[in-house]
């Protein structure tokens, strides 16, 4: 049955159960109207409407739940789909936008994998630069500083030397920010590596006490689950120090049946809702490009859970 014959069956049973009560119940409406009489009219109005509403509130009640779905959708979040029963154009209506739902999340994973893959390669780009012009250019500039403070008298050669410790200290800047945008030990040792030096250069800099943990049988994964896996892994740490007022940190690796489980704990200020700011939605969509999921919770006494778990197996990008 369509949703107007349904409407309208609704509405025509109502009136025909108070045309049957008008019709064989001893009331009488006299001229003119007497309060009794008034009283039992406004009643039976009542009763009409509050009855044309209960069963419109059952007939309607598939539309309030997909409106209900339609407002808290999110596409990073993908297999929320709505209950399809019965039949007319109410299911018909809940299976278009299921299948919506399902098209948009394709076309929502292909074009993140498309951007994110762009700023991978982007990424490589600057390293590469930063590394071949910038690094080796102030090399070439230290290399003249030693040669003219070892001929300078010594009044100018002390000023030399630290203009000489300033400039290697911008090299070692360089060097840093090149391992971040891409990280080289990733692709020449592995991931269990490439977290160990996150981490150390992270302990370095934030002065925050890092604690790792890592098992032994963790399996071979794809490059691009590896990157994922570093890039949530520097996601969270960055997170910790900026945002979380943490003191410690920890960075666990765990093989888990056919997945990879990536945890980082912090005992910072903690979290009641998780924003969904830029940098946690990077994250879902990293793992979405894995086929992962990715869970932001408090942790289990005070600070922040950041987990993510990726297939161990999964096809190239």
């Amino acid at each position: 049955m369509s949703l107007f014959w349904r409407i309208f069956a609704l509405n025509a049973l109502v009136l025909g159960a108070a045309t049957a009560l008008l019709l064989w119940a001893p009331v009488t409406v006299s001229v003119p109207i007497l309060l009794t009489e008034a009283v039992i009219l406004v009643g039976g109005l009542a009763v009409m409407l509050v009855a044309n509403a209960a069963l419109l509130r059952l007939g309607l009640a598939p539309l309030a739940r997909l409106r209900r779905l339609m407002t808290t959708v999110d596409l990073l979040r993908p297999g929320q789909r709505l209950p399809v029963a019965g039949g007319g154009e109410v299911p018909e209506v809940i299976r278009t936008f299921n299948a919506m739902l399902e098209r948009l999340e394709q076309e929502r994973a292909t074009s993140s994998a498309r951007a994110l893959l762009a700023q991978e390669a982007e990424r490589r780009r600057i390293a590469q630069e930063l590394h071949d012009e910038v690094g080796q250019s102030m090399t070439a500039i230290l290399l003249g500083l030693k040669r003219s403070a070892d001929e300078a008298p010594p009044r100018l050669r002390e000023e030399l030397h630290e203009v000489q410790e300033i400039t290697r200290q911008s090299l070692d800047e360089v060097r840093r920010v090149v391992r971040r945008l891409r990280p080289g030990v990733l692709d020449d040792l592995g991931l269990v590596s490439a977290i160990t030096s996150l981490t150390e250069d992270f302990a370095t800099h934030t002065r925050m006490h890092v604690t790792r943990r890592f098992d032994t049988d963790l399996p071979e994964l794809a490059p691009e689950t590896e990157l994922v896996l570093y890039r949530v892994a520097q996601e969270s740490l960055t997170n910790a120090a900026r945002h979380a007022d943490a003191e410690r940190v920890t960075v666990a690796l765990r093989h888990v049946a056919d997945r990879v489980v990536l945890t980082v704990t912090d005992d910072g200020r903690g979290i009641e809702a998780p924003r969904e700011g830029a940098g946690m939605r990077g994250m879902r969509e990293r793992a979405l490009l894995i086929g992962g999921s990715l869970d932001i919770t408090p942790a289990p006494r005070a600070g922040t859970s950041v987990q993510l778990t990726a297939p161990v197996s999964r096809k190239q990008l």
